[in-house]
């Protein structure tokens, strides 16, 4: 009750409600001695929680809407108000109309009372109607709608436009002469001496001279990366080049050598030995005391194990053997239809369930796509980076060439005094590998078959 008066004041002190129906009695029910119970019960909110100064209100506001359209404290001025200006001055009098005119224009069409009865008075808009809007696969016509003025935008044209307008295009032309074969006795001689010259045209005479040329696979127009033929160095390679950007060229060859150290020290822990794992003279001689002693008591457990098995397979063979009565099967059969029909229960209640947990699946089945979505974001980039990546070619890995990285005190001041470092023909060699022309290659190995023979010299004979 305390609420409804609390809620009643905070809107009659609002400066823009205007109430339509007088409240006289609402300072006398404010000020009269409130009687005092105990709402801690949840029998007295009801009985003694007075909500008819919240239902006045309520109604008010509905009474708004249906006379004017809206409440009239929000209401333009111009609705609620105009300017009397006084009776319009009077037309100029014209000539007399005849009586006939004047019968028919008192005759104006009135609705009926019955009509105007039935007429819907309130000013309130009735209530959209969702299902008169429906309509099946709207959101997939929609989307189709969207894809085609998006196409459309950027000068794409739809494969069934492409086939109408194919089909429109088409003009039946003659059929193309069809190539004669090399063995008809009836074909034409051509004098390849001749004067007179042959259509270029003719396949035949393509074939026959030499000059048809083989088509073109159109993976070779396909580059097989996107990598430059020349990448340009750092600023920090120049022969003079600024301190930060010779300080950040310096820390990423320091990080291109702390990994190969890194690699180096796993090997070398892979590779290492440990004591532990050395033999003694004791692990030794256990090694070739094992299994002596105890050889004697397995033996004897393996005598005493097939025993109790054979009694077992008799007595299983004896219960089975034994025939069930009319009864047991119809407890049987009972217990199994009871046990189908729980299990036919426990599924119905489940799929009821299933309809309370709508919200929690609509947001896991959300949960997922968003995953997916994230996961094809990912599969998409780690392409686009793999296609800067060499790709293996060959048994050999791609082995990144050095970077040729002067230190503080060995740059020089000017081109003069600078030393050459690297090879043209290794880094093109590299690069050529990068791009996935050509597979890594190592330098080949020449052993030699035959063996050295020494022979002394007789000037060498004569010196010793």
């Amino acid at each position: 009750m305390a609420a409804a008066r609390r809620l009643k004041r905070v809107v009659a002190s609002q400066p823009g409600f205007i109430n339509l129906k007088s409240t006289s009695d609402a300072a006398d029910s404010i000020s009269s001695r409130r009687k005092r119970v105990n709402k801690n019960k949840k029998k007295n909110w009801h009985k003694h929680s007075d909500i008819n100064d919240v239902e006045e209100f309520l109604e008010d506001v509905r009474l708004q809407e249906r006379t004017t359209g809206g409440l009239l404290s929000e209401k333009p001025d111009d609705n609620l108000f105009f300017l009397d200006l006084g009776q319009p001055k009077k037309a100029e009098q014209k000539a007399p109309e005849p009586v006939e005119e004047k019968k028919r224009r008192k005759k104006v069409s009135r609705p009926l009372r019955i009509d105007l009865i039935l007429q819907h008075d309130s000013l309130v808009p009735p209530p959209k109607d969702v299902l008169a809007h429906q309509q099946p696969n709207a959101k997939k016509l929609r989307r189709i709608a969207q894809k085609a003025e998006q196409l459309a935008a950027k000068g794409v044209v739809p494969r069934r436009q492409k086939q109408l307008l194919r089909r429109q295009a088409v003009v039946r032309t003659a059929k193309k002469a069809v190539t004669e074969a090399n063995n008809n006795p009836d074909r034409e001689y051509y004098d390849i001496w001749g004067q007179e010259t042959k259509s270029p045209g003719d396949p035949w005479f393509l074939q026959q001279t030499g000059k048809k040329r083989v088509k073109r696979p159109e993976k070779l127009n396909e580059k097989p990366s996107v990598l430059p033929a020349v990448e340009v160095i750092a600023p920090g390679g120049s022969y003079n080049p600024d301190f930060f950007s010779h300080q950040a060229l310096l820390e990423k060859a320091h990080e291109v050598e702390v990994k190969k150290q890194k690699e180096e020290e796993k090997i070398e822990k892979q590779l290492a030995v440990n004591k532990e794992d050395t033999a003694t003279e004791e692990t030794t001689f256990r090694e070739q005391v094992e299994g002596l002693v105890e050889e004697d008591e397995e033996e004897e457990d393996a005598e005493t194990v097939p025993n109790e098995e054979e009694e077992d397979v008799t007595v299983g063979a004896i219960t089975q053997a034994e025939k069930k009565t009319e009864k047991q099967r119809k407890r049987e059969k009972a217990y199994k239809i009871k046990e189908q029909q729980r299990l036919a229960d426990r599924r119905q209640t489940g799929r009821q369930q299933q309809l309370f947990q709508l919200r929690s699946i609509k947001a896991s089945i959300k949960q997922d796509e968003e995953k997916t979505e994230t996961k094809q974001k990912l599969r998409k980039a780690k392409q686009e980076a793999q296609k800067a990546q060499p790709r293996r070619l060959g048994k050999l890995k791609f082995q990144p060439q050095d970077m040729e990285v002067q230190l503080s005190d060995e740059l020089a001041g000017s081109l003069r005094q600078l030393k050459p470092e690297g090879s043209v023909l290794k880094d093109r060699f590299k690069s050529l590998q990068k791009r996935n022309l050509i597979e890594p290659r190592e330098r080949a190995k020449f052993k030699r078959r035959l063996k050295v023979k020494y022979v002394e010299k007789r000037a060498f004979r004569e010196i010793t």
